[in-house]
This record gives C-alpha cells, structure tokens and sequence, in this order.
C-alpha cells in the first residue's frame, strides 16, 4: 500500500511497510512516537516538488476542488504500479480511480496514518527542515486565501459597486433629461403632460408626432392605448400651447433620442447587474433582491468586509448619519437603513417593520457570510432563510389580528350561553334590543325644570272631565231649587254663614302660605314659584264653586 501525502514543498509518496499495524487503529499514533519508530512504519518511495509558488498555488486550490493536477497525474502514473493508494479525501479518490484507473482507500486507519506522517515529516523526508517548512506552509496559505477570495474571477465584486453607482447615476440624469423634455415640449402642447405620464412614452410620443398640428394623421397604436390616443388626438385639436419653429422641434427630438438611448443603457446595465449578483451573492440576491444586496455591498466596500460585519451593524447601514443623531441627542436609534426597500420589510405593516428588520438583517449576516466564504454557488440557504422570514412575519401579523380582535392580553373573549340563539348559518345573529329611553342622558337639564314639568302634569290630572262638569251642573240646579222654597230669612243668614266660613278659610290659606314661605326661603328662587302657583291654583279651585253659589242666591233674591 502506498500513502499519497501533500507538503507544501511537493507530493509525497510513502511505502507502508507493514500493513498489519493499520488494523490496531488506536495503537498506531505510539508507532510514530519516535523518528527510529515511524521509519518502521512507513518508507519515502518518491517525492515530487514544486517548481515555483504559481505550481503549488494551482496543486493546492486542484485537491481543494477534489481533482488532480497535471503535475499530480504524471508523478502517480509514473511510481504507481498496481498497488493500493491511500489518500486524505474521498472525493480525490474517486477522481484519481476514475482519471487513473488507482484503486484508493480511506478510512480512520489512513487518517490515523497521516497523523503520524505529519508529525515526523522533517525526519521521514531527507532534505526538509523544519525552519524550511514553516515559511512554506506560511506563504502558501497566504497565496491560497488571497487567490480564493481576491483574485478569483468569480468573486470579483468591484464590478458590482461600479454597476449599481452607475445605475444610480442614470437614474438622476434619465429624470432631469425627462423633466427638461417635459418642460421644454409643454410650451408647444401643455395638455400632454397630463395625458401621458410615463417619461419613456412621453418621449416616444413627442419624436412621432414632432408637432402637434400631426397627431390627427398618425397613428399611436404601438406606443399608447387606444384610450390615451383619442385624449391625444382631442386635446391636439384644442391645445392652447403656442408655436414652435420647426429647429426647436429638432432640437427637443434630439433631446427626445437621448433620453430613449440612456433608458436602454440602464435596462442593459440591470440586466448586467443582475446576473453578477446571482454569480457573487446569490443567497443574499435570493433574500432582499438584487438593488438592495448591490447597495450593501457598495456601501461596505467589498463583500468580504460586509462578511466581518455582525447583523445589528448590518441592520442599520445606511442610516448612520440618524444613528449618530439620535445617539448625540439621546433619542431613539433607527431601526432600519438599507434593508427599508427590501420587499420583506415593505411588505410587513408599519409596527412590525422594525421586527422584521432585525430578523431579516440577522439573516443577511449568515447569507453574505456563506457566499463570501463558502465554495457552494446555489442559492438554497437564502431561498430556506426568505421562507422561514416570510412564516414569522405571518406568524407576527396573526399576533396582531388576534390582539385587536380578543381582550388585552391577546385572547379572545367568551361570550355568555344564550338560547334564544338562533343554530346554523345565522348562528352568530343575536335578537335585536329594544331602545331604552330612561339610559338618555340630556344635557342642560335642572332641578328647576323637572320640577316645573311635575307641576304641570298634576294640574292636568286635576282638571275634570267635561262629562263630569255637567252632572255637577244639574245637581246644583236641583239645589238651587230646593232652596228657593225655603224663606228668605233663612237665605239671607245663610248667605251671611257662607261669606264667614270663606274668609275664615281664606285666612288660613294666606297663614299657610306665609309659613310656607318662610320655610323655602333658603329654597331656591324657582321652587317658590312652583309652589305659590301650585297653591294659587288650589285656591281658585275652592273659590269658584263658592262664587257660583253666591251669585246664584243673588239673583233668586232679585228676583
């Protein structure tokens, strides 16, 4: 069996001498306890070195990548002849079985053999020392780093803070070009501005029609919907604009050329952008998109140090200038910078953006990390983290439902059983409530009113029924009948005992009304009145059957 081994100074190739200490796995690390001991094990057959630091740099990143270099595929083919190859890594085995037709092994044994290997390498290969290998292994790691994550053309990301700053660019210059053609055409034909309001469409329709006075003649179909040409071609006919020389026509489709041609440029350069995103970072283009993942990474210099950045400080790029406000004035930092236009967070309502901004700047951390220094290509981390971000904001949004629906504390309420309740579709339908007017409250409202309205409502049950006044009527008639047949004597002292017996009550009508006053005097000045009219009408009440009476007697007298 041999031992394929990598050094940084070349390719290793060792004889096993004995093969059946490889099945004492945990005895094998005391065999290489000593150089006198390890040559017993294992014996240097060939070595192959390295030329230059190019050569080992392109051997090394080749085993990296679990394939084999030319180099490599010579120096087995030469000193293999039939025998077993034990090597570091399956996946290399597999390349040279199939590439060189080598059987290879890997288990712990052959880990276990490494190990050993590794520990008296300057001593098993003559030639190598110690202070030799170290610089070596030094700078190669420094090579290998600097090629995997600089010099790869792969992982170039200077491409993408040029693109997205010139794509920033052309935004500022297509709208003030658009706006110039706008304000510049608009003297000639104000009533378009309105109509179309696309800048793109805008321009197109300005270089068909050139003037006004031709948009009867020609034909939008391509450019404008059937609705937006007929407005067109009726509010040409009616413009109030003025007229324009046919050299400032050319001048403003000349303008009308550039803003078309930049528009262009700038859906060219996307596209660009685009695929160099899904190339460099394609989990965080799966995550936020390609716009806001193209701005982080300009705004952190390279991909690799937004990779050494931790999520809150992720979080908030983009926001500094607030965040050192905020801190200088001690007031709330901000809770989002760049990560604002990524769909998740737009998509959350207003008191969840923060959460979601948080979670998804903790998310981009672990993407941006995993495409700047992870060897996958997919975009299957940040597909998985979107799907996880996009169930807790589901998740989030239900806690709110169910906190404005239920009581305070987020759970619902119970209603109390009701048998009235009606069953099936109209299950939830209660019976409707009949209005309570006493539950009214009515401003403005006094003592003083309420009292007076008493009053009122007792004269009126007072009052006599009409019925009931003519019975009165006819009885008094009768006696008045009766009491001409008695002698005048007697009328005249009955008179006399009548008249006495109404001042005596009267008198005590007045003395109760005098002491009824002196009692009310801390009263308020409306319950007085109340009562004296109240007492006042009882008073009239008496009087006027004793009047009657006292008339009737006089006329019979007179008569």
């Amino acid at each position: 069996m041999l031992l394929l081994f990598e050094t940084p100074a070349g390719f290793a190739l060792f004889k096993v001498l004995d093969e059946g200490k490889l099945s004492k796995v945990e005895d094998l690390g005391k065999e290489f306890s000593s150089p006198d001991s390890a040559r017993k094990v294992v014996k240097l057959k060939a070595f192959s070195k390295f030329e230059n630091t190019s050569e080992a740099l392109e051997a090394a990143t080749k085993i990296i990548e679990s394939s084999t270099s030319k180099g490599l595929r010579k120096f087995l083919r030469a000193n293999c002849d039939g025998e077993m190859l034990a090597v570091a890594d399956s996946k290399l085995g597999n390349a040279i079985k199939d590439k060189l037709k080598i059987e290879c092994v890997h288990n712990n044994a052959v880990m276990e053999l490494m190990r050993g290997v590794r520990s008296q390498l300057t001593e098993l290969i003559a030639g190598l020392a110690t202070q030799d290998l170290a610089p070596m292994s030094l700078g190669l790691s420094h090579s290998l780093s600097r090629y995997k994550l600089k010099f790869s053309p792969d992982k170039v990301d200077t491409m993408i803070i040029q693109a997205i700053g010139l794509l920033d660019d052309l935004d500022k210059e297509l709208n003030t070009y658009a706006m110039r053609v706008r304000e510049w055409y608009g003297w000639h034909f104000p009533e378009l501005a309105k109509i179309v309001q696309d800048n793109i469409l805008y321009a197109k329709s300005v270089k068909l029609m050139s003037s006004r006075d031709n948009a009867a003649k020609l034909d939008f179909s391509e450019i404008l919907p059937e609705e937006v040409e007929a407005e067109l071609k009726e509010a040409a006919v009616i413009s109030m604009g003025s007229d324009v020389s046919d050299v400032d026509l050319m001048n403003i489709k000349e303008l009308c050329d550039q803003v078309l041609s930049l528009a262009e440029y700038r859906a060219q350069l996307y596209d660009y952008l685009k695929n160099r995103m899904n190339t460099i970072a394609p989990n965080l283009t799966a995550l936020v998109g390609e716009l806001v993942g193209a701005r982080l990474i300009a705004h952190g210099g390279s991909l690799l140090n937004l990779a050494k950045q931790p999520g809150s400080t992720v979080q908030i790029l983009g926001a500094e200038k607030a965040l050192f406000r905020a801190l200088k004035t001690k007031h709330a930092t901000p809770k989002y910078g760049l990560l604002y236009h990524a769909s998740l967070v737009g998509q959350a309502p207003p008191k969840l953006k923060g959460k979601m901004s948080r979670s998804l700047a903790a998310k981009a951390a672990l993407t941006i990390r995993y495409d700047a220094l992870g060897d996958a290509q997919d975009d299957s981390m940040g597909l998985e983290n979107r799907l996880k971000l996009e169930a807790r904001l589901r998740n989030l949004e239900g806690k709110e439902l169910g906190r404005s629906a239920g009581s305070a504390k987020g759970k619902p309420k119970i209603e109390a059983y009701d048998k009235d309740r009606k069953k099936g579709a109209g299950g939830l339908i209660t019976p409707a409530k009949t209005y309570n007017p006493s539950a009214d409250a009515v401003l403005g409202r006094t003592l003083n009113s309420t009292a007076r309205n008493v009053e009122e409502e007792e004269p009126a049950k007072e009052a006599p029924v009409p019925g009931e006044d003519k019975k009165e009527k006819k009885k008094k008639k009768k006696r008045s009948e009766e009491v001409t047949a008695v002698p005048s004597d007697r009328n005249e002292a009955a008179e006399q005992d009548g008249e006495g017996e109404a001042k005596k009550e009267k008198k005590k009508k007045k003395k109760h009304l005098a002491e009824s006053d002196g009692v009310q005097n801390d009263d308020e000045g409306g319950k007085k009145k109340k009562k004296r009219k109240h007492a006042e009408a009882e008073q009239d009440d008496e009087e006027t059957p004793s009047k009657k009476k006292e008339k009737k007697k006089k006329k019979k007298t007179e008569d």
